[in-house]
């Protein structure tokens, strides 16, 4: 009975393949990233960085599309339409939102070495909207949102 359990009760390691010790070196080895530098899994502080960079800049628009009125009641609305439109081109042009890239961060798709592309990015900013894919990560330190679309938040420089 131990061991029937044990296979659901393991957590996210028990999906693992099995190496010399069970794990993983480093985070994003299981999908051919380089341990350190550019093109490297970043972690949870730098991606909340930009997360709060990309939400303070979506909100100061928005307070200049309204007019300047910090109380109005549309506020939080327009905050969200601007930080979903902005982290949608970005991304599909550029592979990165302003705040990624002030932190030095860029999305990057796992399976080629091309462009993330505007299918990869709506569906990535729509999972983004709901908050609940980027809290629940896998070994690697992924969201499930990254999951869903293919993609990695990766170091830039």
């Amino acid at each position: 009975m131990a061991r029937l359990t044990g296979s659901w009760l393991s957590g996210p390691t028990a999906a693992l393949p099995i190496d010399d010790d069970g794990t993983p070196k480093y985070r994003g080895q299981r999908i051919g990233l380089p341990e350190t530098g550019p093109g490297s899994l970043v972690g949870s502080g730098r991606r909340l960085a930009a997360l709060m960079i990309d939400w303070l800049m979506a909100g100061g628009v928005s307070v200049l599309i309204l007019g300047g009125d910090a109380l109005d009641s549309r506020l939080s609305s327009v905050v969200l339409m601007v930080w979903f439109a902005v982290g949608v081109v970005t991304v599909t042009l550029f592979s990165f939102t302003p705040g990624q890239f002030c932190v030095g961060l860029q999305v990057a798709r796992i399976d080629k070495p091309v462009p993330v592309g505007i299918v990869r990015a709506l569906s990535r900013q729509v999972l983004l909207v709901f908050m609940v894919p980027p809290l629940i990560t896998d070994t690697d330190g992924r969201g499930m949102h990254d999951r869903a679309t293919g993609t990695a938040l990766v170091r830039s420089r």
